[in-house]
């Protein structure tokens, strides 16, 4: 592949990527606005309410699970659901870098068929004449551009 042709898809391929970027930025606002207003009052009482219920069955103040085990529950939950998160940003992200490299190959197609329809427009330039009363240079004397005359 010609140098000018990966310069051409680096350049694509970033343009991809920034238009993407945008787009994640655009969607990440909005998830965390839909977010913050799925939260409504109504909901964060009823959230409270079941915590308190779920704590209270469990009888934290006994032995068989205690605040520091109630403090660990919610730490492995929380790394769960980070794990998870994790996962699902990274098959976004690979989802994302095919899509660029298949939007950079149609790029590459399409150069590739254009550049011979533009060489067809193309005409030769006729080559310069050189004059008549001139005798031509001995074929060493043409290699070298040293003319013994």
């Amino acid at each position: 592949m010609k140098f000018e042709a990966l310069r051409q898809r680096v350049k694509r391929a970033e343009q991809v990527v920034a238009v993407r970027s945008h787009e994640t930025q655009c969607n990440w606002f909005t998830l965390s606005q839909a977010w913050r207003e799925g939260w409504t009052p109504m909901r964060i009482i009823t959230v409270g309410l079941a915590g308190g219920f779920i704590a209270g069955k469990l009888e934290p103040g006994k032995t068989r699970f205690h605040g520091a085990r109630w403090l660990q529950m919610i730490g492995s939950v929380s790394n769960l659901l980070a794990s998870a998160q994790a996962a699902f940003a990274s098959m976004q992200a690979a989802e994302a870098a095919d899509t660029a490299e298949q939007a950079a190959d149609k790029v590459d197609d399409a150069a590739d068929d254009v550049a011979p329809a533009a060489a067809a427009r193309v005409q030769p330039q006729p080559a310069p004449a050189t004059p008549r009363n001139e005798p031509q240079p001995q074929p060493a004397e043409a290699a070298t551009d040293v003319s013994e005359r």
